[in-house]
């Protein structure tokens, strides 16, 4: 199973940036779905997670500022990241796992390849 990530990239403080991560049909509907994140020198971090048709959970760092979407025609989920900060620097993951327990104790079953998010 692929998780395709796109978005990330670099912005200022106080700026916005969306990622967003597509999944297999089965996976979007049936998996809970979510973002974590690493920087460097750091532990893993949950950023939030969602299953279908449930309202997202949102770590207390995030709360606020990030917004977990799911775009069902095309079975993807999408993180909207406002208010960003030097803090919020890390490689974000999109992940999923049968249970939002794994999620949440950063230890997923299905992990994509990562995409970088630079705030300066």
């Amino acid at each position: 199973v692929q998780l395709g990530e796109s978005g990330g990239g670099s912005v200022q403080a106080g700026g916005s940036l969306s990622l967003s991560c597509a999944a297999p049909r089965f996976t979007y509907t049936r998996y809970c779905m979510g973002w974590i994140r690493q920087a460097p020198g750091k532990e893993r971090e949950w950023v939030a997670h969602g299953v279908f048709e449930i309202a997202p959970v949102y770590a207390a760092s995030v709360k606020g500022r990030f917004f977990f979407t799911r775009e069902s025609a095309k079975n993807t989920i999408h993180l909207q990241m406002n208010t960003l900060q030097p803090d919020d620097t890390a490689m974000y993951y999109c992940v999923a796992d049968s249970s939002c327990r794994p999620i949440i104790a950063n230890t997923p079953a299905l992990q994509g390849q990562g995409t970088q998010v630079t705030v300066s």
